[in-house]
């Protein structure tokens, strides 16, 4: 897992959203999307696709249940569908029972929920397991996707990403997926990456956040300010290595985090020993 650090405005996501992604999806996804101005690249041979998780939502859901009404002199508006009353499905459709739940009350379930409800039907289970290991514990399976959060929605298509066949061979690129996270769900993110990366996938992730951060088997530090005074590396390395450069503001603020880490771990292992 690679982490691009560095202030606001140092270039992180110039370097990673509008030309690595960009020349990516241009090579290996077939597109015409033209990146930012580069010199060359190498590598990408190692990936047969290239995946970006970001925050953006899909709306057309939440029109399903709406009816447009045209206005003559104002902007058209969306009204309740008096057919099925916002339920999205039609009186046939809801007397089909499931034990003993129609389609809209399974779909007002959680996730937490659900995954108990669907044990015995494998194939929605595993894929309600990737959402439970992305916290996304809470959501309602039928909830609008408009009503999501940035983060959660990259979270959504990150467990989606985890329910697909893996090939080992995919670069994943997120940016900053930790945005509006609990310490708790972050540390189930990490897993999460973490277990994309031990399969043999990349993952390129754009953070502020030095938990994230220290995690990271390499890190790539731009700066050394924001606007003009950025887009060079700084410095670029392990997590330790960053922590030892004497200019990076990244490595200076990485450095006690990584301290109170080693600290943390040692005191776990002498626990064991006793």
């Amino acid at each position: 897992m690679t982490c691009i650090t560095g202030v606001s405005g140092s270039g992180k996501s110039t370097l990673v959203n509008d030309t690595l992604f960009r020349i990516a999806t241009r090579e290996l996804n077939r597109t015409n999307i033209n990146p930012a101005p580069y010199g060359t690249i190498k590598g990408l041979e190692q990936f047969d696709k290239v995946v970006d998780i970001d925050q953006g939502k899909n709306i057309s859901e939440a029109l399903e249940m709406t009816v447009e009404v045209e206005m003559h002199f104002l902007p058209d508006i969306y009204v309740m569908c008096d057919v099925c009353r916002g339920k999205r499905y039609n009186r046939e459709t809801l007397d089909i029972l499931y034990k003993g739940k129609n389609i809209c009350e399974a779909l007002e379930m959680t996730v937490e929920e659900a995954r108990v409800f669907f044990d015995a039907v494998p194939v929605i289970a595993r894929k309600l397991q990737t959402l439970l290991d992305v916290g996304l514990s809470y959501i309602r399976l039928g909830q609008n996707a408009t009503t999501l959060s940035g983060g959660e929605a990259q979270r959504v298509k990150l467990s989606r990403e985890l329910s697909k066949r893996d090939t080992g061979q995919t670069l994943y690129i997120l940016d900053e997926p930790t945005t509006g996270l609990h310490f708790h769900d972050i540390k189930q993110l990490l897993h999460v990456l973490h277990r994309l990366r031990d399969h043999g996938n990349t993952v390129v992730v754009i953070e502020h956040n030095l938990d994230v951060i220290k995690t990271a088997d390499w890190i790539i530090d731009l700066g050394p300010e924001g606007g003009d005074g950025g887009g060079r590396i700084v410095t670029s390395g392990t997590p330790e290595e960053v922590a030892r450069h004497k200019t990076s503001y990244t490595g200076k603020f990485l450095k006690p985090v990584l301290r109170k880490h080693v600290k943390g771990t040692v005191r776990s292992e002498r626990k064991g020993v006793r």
